[in-house]
């Protein structure tokens, strides 16, 4: 079975969990793996003691993203293609596994359109047109360099990075990333591993929904879960099977979901 994980920022503040890297190596003589990271906290810090702190806008459809101009896209890609990827493939390979580091560029792995401009809400919530900046909207994946990687037995650790068509670095999200890979390489599962438990709706954690219930639910939750939501929605509609969001800071987290046991899953 092809698993991709995508581990939010907030697991990999200090480091990247040991106990995962542990549970990936047990597993991986039954299945492959594919992992994707954010560390978009670890970049505002770095930014900000830099000298250019994050400014973030907020789309019409309720997703927070982070502008990105000249510099914020030189800052981003230095810490997140440079020291949050080197230091998890430091931590898988100081526990035996044979993990390669990468980003949108190496290979043409993950290409994206430049967006030249995009619509924010205001202060007083009135839509208006800017500067797209440094941000792309994903195009294709470069599935069959990936294939040859998983197919060897390397376990490719992939930054949300990409490359736009003058190859320069663009800043795309990470779960959206996560969803064009699972479903380039038509993964059997896409796990969403953040800080909370699940999808969290009236107090209880949502087991289950379908791709098609979506809509009806992105209005209940806040933005950081929205853009999970819609990823998830986008990879199972795209060929994924089963997308699960749980949390990452749990025991045995990735067994315990792919068993159904923790989180919300999201099937067509």
């Amino acid at each position: 079975m092809l698993i991709t994980i995508k581990v939010g920022g907030d697991i990999l503040v200090n480091q990247f969990p040991k106990e995962l890297a542990e549970e990936i190596k047990n597993l991986s003589s039954e299945h492959k793996f594919v992992l994707i990271h954010g560390g978009g906290d670890i970049v505002t810090d770095i930014s900000t003691k830099m000298g250019h702190p994050p400014k973030f806008v907020m789309s019409p459809r309720g997703f927070k993203s982070r502008y990105t101009d000249k510099e914020t896209a030189e800052i981003y890609t230095m810490v997140m293609a440079g020291k949050i990827n080197k230091e998890i493939v430091s931590v898988f390979q100081k526990n035996g596994i044979n993990a390669i580091g990468l980003c949108g560029l190496d290979a043409g792995l993950v290409k994206a359109i430049r967006k030249e401009q995009i619509i924010i809400l205001n202060d007083q919530g009135k839509k208006i047109l800017i500067d797209g900046g440094y941000t792309g909207q994903i195009d294709k994946i470069n599935d069959a360099f990936l294939s040859l990687l998983i197919n060897n037995d390397y376990i490719p650790i992939i930054c949300a990075v990409a490359m736009g068509s003058n190859a320069e670095p663009l800043n795309v999200d990470g779960d959206r990333m996560a969803a064009k890979i699972s479903s380039a390489l038509k993964s059997d599962i896409l796990i969403l591993l953040t800080d909370v438990e699940g999808i969290l709706i009236e107090g209880k954690i949502l087991e289950k929904i379908s791709s098609f219930e979506v809509k009806d639910l992105l209005e209940k939750i806040g933005p950081g879960m929205s853009t999970k939501v819609y990823a998830a929605q986008e990879a199972v509609n795209e060929g994924v099977k089963e997308v699960i969001i749980t949390s990452g800071f749990r025991e045995s987290a990735i067994i315990s979901a792919i068993n159904h046991k923790v989180g919300t899953v999201i099937k067509k």
